[in-house]
């Protein structure tokens, strides 16, 4: 039985008579959620005129700040940096590049863990950062977020201006312009899904067969003539078609329902709970025991009604030298039980395990929980290198001993390397796989596995450790998470140019399915009809139909 499809929206929000009006940030706690009257319209100042474009080139002193990537393995070199504050200036950009036959990539948060923006190859980058406004269309009757936008702003602003959010992550500097094209989790998603299944519409600057670029707008509405490009654009990741310079966000089926009903509200408070166990104590056979409990549970708690689906929690695990081995959960503690839920679910991990551990549960704003989280951002501004998989269930027996062994090897003297499993599923898996670009929906934790460092002379050590690592864990499967009864692929947020490496990826299953699965083929037509020129591309970008497959 196919589960709760998004539906499209009604189409009459194209032709609504409303103005159109967006607020900043800043002009947030100022304005109303109610469209300006005419009378209130005419009176009102004409807006700012938008940033840019401003070009920076080598030997400007803003360029190494500009040119530096999340991810310090990586470092691009471009011609120009064009620093764009308007749609317009996007695709004047664009047009250039094309004209001039130059590679062109954008940048709104820098959180890419590969370079597909930081490469040798880049000529154009295209800095989206100074494109963040955040507010409500009414002629849309949706939320309009540039790309720049970064989270811990979009929440802000959704919460002080209307009191609704986004089911999106826990780093709070992540621009939203990537995180959303690949889908988008965090806290909130096993209560509401992943990100894209509030995605209404994009704004995308896409390259036409005759090199003519221009914006166009797509939506989820059953007869945009354009649905297909935003469908790619819940999951397809960034870089593959276009540029895209704006969302609109609203929950379906709220088209009339009033922006403080068409997105998810937050919490008022939340628990924040914080296991920490201790690592010398560890033995194989606890280790074994406590993921196993761990994968357990969520296999167990996985469905959209569970009435624990509002339990989200990370699991983190550093090589012991680092002394890292923790639980944080985070909850609604206005929910009936919320106590009780979060101490059972620590008992259920704990159970059997005889290893000390301490165990802190704090009560918070859910707005400061989200800004301040206590699993901080481990990989921006190191260099670094990182690998991923979606699992249905947890880790394997055989699996979890090469866990251990791997995290406990004293031959490797890396203490900044580990894994996390992040909660996923809940209301994910109400979504069937083919409605969304997002086709992992049945899965129940998201692993993501990372190796970060600061000497760049320690790059080739760190990395094959990594890749051997990754390998090992899943050896009877090729050295790559083949969907089947445990894992389910990858997550294109998390991307990994190995997976397309027969040196490492010998299963026989090729890096796009273990990312887009059943959809890479619609993905395919859907790059063939907007990037018919293949304009934007990288490692692992979606490939032109009628090109061989790597």
């Amino acid at each position: 039985m196919r589960r709760g499809q998004p539906e499209g929206d009604s189409p009459e929000g194209r032709s609504h008579p409303s103005r159109r009006r967006l607020l900043t940030d800043g002009a947030a706690l100022a304005a109303t959620a109610t469209a300006l009257t005419p009378t209130t319209a005419s009176a009102a100042p004409p807006p700012a005129p938008a940033l840019g474009p401003v070009t920076i080139t080598p030997g400007d002193p803003r360029y190494p700040e500009l040119s530096t990537a999340g991810n310090a393995r990586f470092r691009c070199h471009p011609r120009q940096i064009r620093v764009v504050g308007s749609t317009a200036q996007v695709v004047q950009a664009v047009q250039e590049a094309v004209r001039t036959g130059a590679r062109v990539v954008a940048r709104s948060g820098g959180h890419c863990l590969e370079d597909f923006v930081d490469s040798p190859t880049t000529q154009l980058l295209i800095d989206l950062s100074e494109m963040h406004s955040i507010g409500y269309d009414d002629q849309r009757a949706a939320f309009a977020i540039e790309p720049g936008a970064q989270l811990g702003a979009v929440y802000r602003t959704l919460l002080k201006g209307w009191g609704v959010t986004l089911p999106a992550g826990l780093t709070s500097t992540v621009g939203i312009g990537g995180h959303v094209l690949g889908g988008g989790y965090g806290p909130l998603t096993r209560l509401h899904g992943c990100v894209v299944d509030h995605l209404y519409g994009v704004e995308v600057v896409v390259v036409d067969a005759s090199g003519t670029a221009r914006a166009v707008v797509a939506t989820r509405d059953a007869d945009d003539p354009h649905r297909d490009l935003w469908w790619a654009h819940t999951g397809c990741g960034g870089g593959n078609l276009g540029i895209v310079t704006r969302y609109w966000f609203r929950t379906p089926g709220t088209r009339h329902a009033g922006p403080a009903r068409q997105l998810p509200a937050p919490p008022a408070a939340v628990l924040d709970s914080y296991v920490q166990w201790s690592w010398a104590d560890m033995t194989p056979d606890a280790f074994r025991r406590l993921l196993r409990n761990h994968g357990r549970w969520h296999t167990e708690h996985n469905t959209p009604d569970s009435p624990d689906a509002a339990l989200f929690s990370i699991l983190t695990a550093l090589r012991r030298q680092s002394g890292v081995f923790s639980l944080s959960t985070q909850l609604d503690a206005g929910r009936p039980g919320a106590r009780d839920l979060v101490d059972s679910y620590v008992a259920a991990v704990t159970d059997g395990v005889a290893v000390p551990y301490t165990h802190d549960v704090r009560t918070t704003t859910w707005l400061r929980s989200m800004l301040y989280p206590r699993v901080a951002d481990t990989v921006f501004g190191l260099r670094a290198k990182c690998k991923a998989a979606y699992l249905r269930k947890g880790f394997a027996d055989t699996q979890l001993d090469t866990l251990y062994r791997r995290l406990t090897d004293e031959e490797y003297g890396n203490p900044a390397a580990g894994i996390l499993l992040a909660a996923y599923g809940g209301k994910v898996s109400a979504v069937p796989p083919d409605a969304t670009a997002t086709a992992q929906r049945d899965a129940v934790l998201k692993a993501f596995f990372f190796d970060t460092w600061t000497d760049a002379a320690a790059d080739d050590g760190n990395i094959r450790w990594m890749r051997e690592f990754y390998r090992e864990m899943f050896a009877e499967t090729g050295g790559v998470p083949v969907p089947g009864e445990i894992s389910d692929g990858s997550y294109i947020n998390y991307p990994d140019t190995d997976l397309a490496d027969p040196r490492w990826n010998t299963s026989g299953t090729p890096w796009h399915t273990l990312y887009y699965k059943d959809n890479y083929p619609r993905l395919q037509r859907v790059k063939a009809r907007w990037d018919p020129r293949d304009v934007f591309h990288h490692g692992l970008s979606i490939r032109l139909p009628d090109r061989q497959p790597d």
